[in-house]
Order: structure tokens, then sequence, then C-alpha cells
């Protein structure tokens, strides 16, 4: 019953078999090998576009380094108070930026809407040199608190940003489970409705550790090569990052991961709301929060149940659960099982 997160589960066993055979004989190193070449090709014909793509083994490498290429050092990233390049990556975008800002925001539900966007855009606009002024608009898909942005979202939110001259970021690392509920094309989702650069999740998906900075426009892309390299996440054995978007994209692979990820994520919302907990926000990707009393928390852990509450500043308003209750986010991946789930839920119900 491990709900923590979907970075407990293990290795999709196609990618894990695909990262074996990449170890067979020789291949030249830095992403100069052929499957490296192979994978670029596969993000080009899945966006339906010539993006430019650079591999990583890390989803905060992803979101600083493709922050960086789009925001100067002097500048800010408009972004959730809530969004993961707030909460749990340590500073790296302001790190690798060079000390670029992020201006966090609210919104209902962790997600930004265009009226608070336009008025921080007004805040952060105008006053130079003397204040730090925002250059870019960052969106969580699916969000911390596992909604997503909906394609008309998007482009309502990127055309804004657009026509005050702020580039859009997406951090995509459940990109694959935002756009499994959608059932839209990846072009839909990102650069049709606006989106600049993304950095696109397989780890959280199901790969051991593999992460892409998409560039829509490939000339954003100038010198990235560099940055990456001088940030320190250019693999020499770069094949076995290729080797695991190899497996991840062939067949829709990521899709039908991501899609056992959301099945399970209802199976077990669906249990908890009939057992009459409150669900906090609506189950959109493969994250549930739900409010938990105390002495069902403390039974659940007791038998081996694993996940992680959360602070109540995340609801709006910062209201406090009710009662003694805490905010519990659970996490289904490609590797929960039916039988997890239910499990969970006949503690619950016997609780």
């Amino acid at each position: 019953m491990n709900f923590a997160s979907d970075n407990t589960a293990g290795v999709a066993p196609r990618i894990l078999e695909a990262i074996g055979k990449a170890a067979e004989g020789f291949a030249l190193g830095y992403g100069n090998d052929d499957l490296t070449r192979q994978v670029e090709q596969r993000f080009r014909t899945l966006f339906e576009w010539e993006v430019a793509v650079f591999l990583v083994p890390t989803g905060t490498a992803a979101n600083a380094l493709g922050l960086a290429q789009i925001t100067p050092p002097w500048c800010g990233v408009l972004c959730h108070a809530n969004a993961h390049i707030v909460t749990d990556e340590c500073g790296a975008p302001e790190f690798f930026g060079g000390g670029l800002k992020l201006l966090e925001l609210p919104g209902e539900n962790c997600k930004l809407v265009p009226d608070t966007v336009k008025a921080a855009i007004d805040r952060y606009s105008g006053h130079v040199p003397h204040q730090v002024n925002a250059a870019s608009l960052s969106l969580t898909q699916a969000t911390e608190g596992g909604t997503i942005y909906r394609t008309d979202e998007i482009a309502a939110l990127a055309a804004l940003a657009h026509a005050h001259g702020l580039a859009v970021h997406m951090d995509g690392a459940r990109f694959g489970n935002a756009l499994a509920r959608m059932n839209v094309s990846p072009a839909e989702a990102t650069w049709k409705a606006g989106v600049d650069v993304l950095a696109f999740g397989a780890t959280k998906g199901g790969a051991m550790a593999a992460e892409a900075v998409v560039f829509f426009d490939p000339k954003r892309a100038e010198a990235m090569p560099e940055r990456r390299k001088r940030g320190g996440h250019l693999l020499s054995k770069h094949r076995y990052l290729a080797a695991q978007f190899d497996a991840f994209l062939s067949d829709d692979y990521w899709l039908r991961l991501a899609r056992h990820a959301n099945d399970m994520a209802d199976r077990l919302a669906d249990g908890l709301r009939k057992a009459g907990l409150q669900i906090v926000w609506p189950v959109e990707a493969n994250l549930v929060f739900v409010l938990m009393p105390e002495h069902l928390d403390r039974k659940l852990k007791a038998a081996g149940a694993s996940y992680y509450v959360r602070h109540a500043d995340m609801l709006a308003g910062g209201r406090n659960p009710a009662g003694d209750g805490s905010l519990a986010r659970l996490v289904t991946s490609f590797a929960t099982t039916e039988d997890d789930v239910q499990k969970f839920i006949r503690l619950i119900q016997n609780g």
C-alpha cells in the first residue's frame, strides 16, 4: 500500500529491458550516439514539430535549465505558490538561473487564472532597472494538487503572457497523466496552446531517471548544450537516457502507463468517498488529496500504508482541515495494483 509517490515505484519492464539492451557493445558518448538521434526524431514526430530536445536525468534539472534559458538572471518567473519549482527544488531555478526570482501567485485548486497573472504582470513590469520584472510564466502540468490545465486554459494564459513579452514554461513531470486524462495530442497540449518550453517527465511515469527539455522554437535553445554541460547534466553515457525514452515513447507505452496510474487514482478516490471521507480537489491525474482523521491516519500507517501529509496552507485561504484531521496526499503509479487500493479502502471501512 505505497501511495507516497510515483517515484517510489520501480522501473517499467520495457524500459528496464531497454536499458539492459543499451549496455551491449559500444556507443559514442555525450549524446552523439545513434539512439539519441532516434529519440530526438521521436520527439519531433510526437509533437508534430521541429523541436529541440535535451535529455537530462532529473526533473529538477529539466525545470531549472529550461527556466534559466528563457529568463534573464535579473528577471522573474510567475508561478503558483505551490508549484514544484517553489516547494521541492531547493532553489535550483534561482541557482541555475544566476539569481532569477520566483514570483509566487495564489490560485484555487493549485492553478493560475488570467486575472491573477495579469495583475502580477502589471505589478512586475516597467520599473527598470530597479525591480525584478517578470520574463516568464511557469505552469505545472499536472499541478501539485493533482489538477490539470485544459488546453483552453493554457491558451488563455499563454496568450496573456505572450502579449506582454513573457515566455511560457511548463513543468510536465506528470505530463503523461494530464495528457491521458484530456485525451488530446501532445501538440495540442503544448505548442499549439502557446507553450514555449516543456520539461517532459518520464521518471514519475515509469523510467529510471530520464527527463527532457523540449523547446518548440529551436532558436530559444541557443547555447543550451553549453548550459546543460556547465550545469553538470550532460551524461557521458548518454545512451542510457535515450534508451529509456526510446522505450517510453514507443507504441504509446508512456500513455498506457499513465492511464493505469490515473485509473488507480479514480478507484482510490471512489472508495474514499464511499467511506465518507472528503476529497479536496478534483482527481484529474494520479494524485488524490483527502482530509484524513487523525485516528485513521494512525491506523493506516500502523498497517503499513505509506503516504505523505501536506500542509493545510495548500488549501484555499490556508484553512485547517475539519476537526483533528490532516491533509493526506495519495499518489498512484503504473505499478499500483487493484489489490493495493482495495486493501487500503478496506482498512478505512473497518476503521
